[in-house]
């Protein structure tokens, strides 16, 4: 069995969902479908998900929704069209539309993760009904029915699943016929619906991959695969055909975001590989993800990728490495701000504090440099914004001597300053910090000189 989950670009209009379809028939082990909202249908298109977090904005402020509720289920009608679905099929859609501005819910957060999730929700009930119109048996299971559980303890827009969960879908194991689930969400031990982090749909084909013991996780989106570097930043960069997962979450980290990084955690757990296809060119290899045991790489480095989105607090005090609880006293200031930090570098006179921008705005940035100055009076302290990291990653960095040398000889001939420098344990990665403005001269100069070296 094969568990197999359609991007919302997959899924946007009538010839891509027909595309996805024929993908769905060409291979009777693919039998458990996940779906996502329908996206962009051209660059200037909204999102069903955008839509509908505009309908749960348009009830909270108890602002005029009309306008938004029909967009949303004319997006489906038109799906609907271009297949000559019979209208009473789809009572179901305008019925959930516009229930969910009539439902009462234990606050603004629970009301957001509901109308969220009823972009996943309509479009795999939507695929089900068209697979059966196209002759595919096919049955629509809600995330309840399947028994997707998760907790809201972080909130019910940030869920995490449970460990029942699997043993819940253990039983779809042996099914003949093609179940569609929606992606993205699930329901906690009281029945609220909760969803995952954006693009969460990812999360929900790895997490029922595991429970069912899939033979693969086909993840299909818009692009032919997995590439060494951003094709906006490096020309025409190497397709990747396999990497291990834990080069994917090295790299997922420094924003390769072709598939959500927190969805490896189940597929790891359960030792499922993952396969990154286009929907578009369904024939092509795509990017296989695979456990380490016995990987051979073909290359020195997998991957290198940056991320513009952190800060850093940067502290200098004559003899901080003699003080006693200095990185104590930070940390409880970053935990009291809520306030999480990403590195540490220091030396014997100098820390800096890295953290994601995302966490902060100008007065939280203002009070922990208050605090901090207050509770271990550096001789100096200032934010620096202009900061990136990149991250180079490779199984194949692990035997090999002078791969740093060869990064910071990089950075060196492309003229860009290196403010820290780290290399993980597992030495398969170097990660690198930068100036912003330097970020993808950096990452193309060390793409470029490790393809060259490997030639």
């Amino acid at each position: 069995m094969k568990v197999v989950k359609f991007g919302g670009s997959s899924l946007a209009d009538g010839p891509h969902v027909e595309r996805a379809i024929a993908i769905i028939k060409e291979d009777p082990e693919r039998r458990i479908i996940v779906t996502s909202a329908p996206g962009k249908r051209s660059a200037d298109d909204v999102k069903v998900t955008d839509l509908l977090i505009a309908y749960a904005t348009a009830v909270l402020h108890r602002d005029d929704y009309a306008e938004i509720r029909e967009k949303i289920i004319r997006r489906y009608f038109e799906i609907a069209a271009f297949f000559d679905l019979p209208q009473k099929a789809l009572q179901f859609i305008p019925q959930t539309i516009t229930s969910l501005a009539e439902t009462a819910f234990p606050n603004a957060d629970y009301l957001m993760a509901a109308f969220k999730a009823t972009g996943e929700r309509l479009n795999a009930f939507l695929l089900a009904a068209l697979l059966n119109h196209q002759g595919i048996t096919a049955q629509f299971i809600d995330p309840k029915e399947a028994g997707i559980i998760v907790s809201d303890q972080l909130g019910p827009n940030n869920a995490t699943v449970l460990p029942q969960t699997y043993s819940h879908l253990a039983r779809f194991w042996e099914s003949r016929e093609v179940l569609v689930i929606p992606g993205f969400y699930g329901y906690t031990p009281n029945g609220e619906v909760a969803t995952f982090s954006r693009g969460g749909s990812d999360i929900t084909g790895a997490i029922i991959a595991r429970g069912v013991a899939a033979e693969c996780y086909e993840n299909f989106t818009d692009v032919d695969a997995i590439y060494a570097a951003n094709p906006t930043v490096v020309s025409h960069p190497r397709p990747i055909k396999e990497m291990t997962y834990r080069e994917m979450r090295e790299l997922a980290y420094a924003g390769f975001s072709v598939f959500h990084d927190e969805a490896l955690i189940p597929a790891i757990a359960g030792k499922i590989p993952v396969i990154v296809k286009n929907t578009n060119a369904p024939q092509r290899p795509g990017t296989r993800i695979i456990p380490a045991t016995n990987f051979k790489p073909q290359t020195t480095i997998t991957g290198v990728a940056c991320a513009r989105n952190f800060s850093a607090l940067y502290l200098h005090k004559y003899l901080l490495n003699k003080e006693v609880g200095v990185t104590l006293k930070i940390l409880k200031i970053l935990s009291a701000h809520g306030i999480s930090y990403e590195h540490m570098p220091s030396g014997i006179d100098d820390l800096t504090i890295i953290t994601r921008t995302s966490q902060l705005t100008p007065a939280l940035r203002q009070q922990i440099a208050l605090d901090i100055q207050a509770a271990v009076q550096p001789d100096h302290l200032e934010w620096i914004d202009d900061y990136a990291i990149i991250m180079v990653v490779g199984e194949g960095m692990h035997d090999r001597i002078g791969t740093t040398n060869g990064v910071t000889t990089a950075l060196a001939q492309a003229n860009v300053a290196i403010h820290m420098i780290n290399q993980g344990a597992s030495r398969i990665s170097i990660m690198v910090g930068v100036r912003a403005s330097d970020a993808d001269r950096g990452t193309a100069a060390i793409y470029n000189y490790f393809e060259k070296e490997d030639a």
